[in-house]
């Protein structure tokens, strides 16, 4: 028997049931600098690729959150990669420090200047995507708790670290990405298997 939800009813309350389903959801850490030279750096849970030609990523702000603020404010922000090694760094980063004060001194991150835009790179991060603010869609308002914005960047710089690169292309065992389930849930890549797509004339020939 399956229990059903009317969002119309939950309201606020469909926020958990989501993050609970829709599992398991890669991490943006993203650093952005505010428009009085701050630089704020906060995960973000809402992650994904938008397109790929032109190459385009989004993430989405809960809230009104730093991050929301200084990718409007700068049109720029930085995408970094979470490993398993800076899980901890990566929640602390979560803290809703206040607006003045730099989450990368906050909780003892390096700095590493970026190509092409102005917030910096983890440097202890092995992957770093520069982005250049193509949009946004808000759904609310940004004031209330669960009013949420998609930020849309399109892509102008990638940087990984050589050493997790097996043929030309950074490999999930060397990258070892955390993600985020529900409630205060975490996990790591755990098992990985291949699979490959199958085209339908194989399908109809075994038909």
């Amino acid at each position: 028997m399956r229990r059903d939800y009317d969002p119309a009813v939950l309201g606020r309350a469909i926020y958990p049931l989501l993050n609970s389903v829709v599992v398991p959801r890669p991490i943006a850490w993203v650093s952005t600098r505010s428009a009085e030279g701050v630089d704020n750096l906060a995960p973000h849970s809402f992650f994904t690729i938008s397109s790929v030609s032109p190459p385009v990523v989004q993430f989405t702000s809960v809230g009104a959150k730093d991050s929301l603020r200084n990718a409007r404010t700068t049109g720029e922000f930085v995408i970094s990669l979470c490993p398993e090694e800076l899980i901890e760094s990566v929640n602390l980063t979560g803290t809703d420090y206040p607006a003045d004060v730099s989450e990368f001194d906050a909780v003892g991150l390096t700095r590493e200047p970026s190509r092409l835009v102005a917030p910096p790179r983890v440097a202890e991060s092995p992957v770093s995507i520069e982005c250049r603010v193509v949009g946004t869609r808000s759904f609310g308002t940004d004031e209330q708790p669960g009013d949420s914005t998609v930020v849309f960047g399109q892509v102008v710089w990638v940087a990984v670290d050589e050493r997790v690169l097996r043929d030309d292309r950074p490999a999930i065992d060397l990258l070892r990405p955390v993600a985020r389930l529900g409630a205060n849930e975490w996990c790591t890549i755990g098992e990985v298997s291949a699979r490959r797509r199958v085209p339908y004339t194989e399908i109809r020939a075994g038909a």
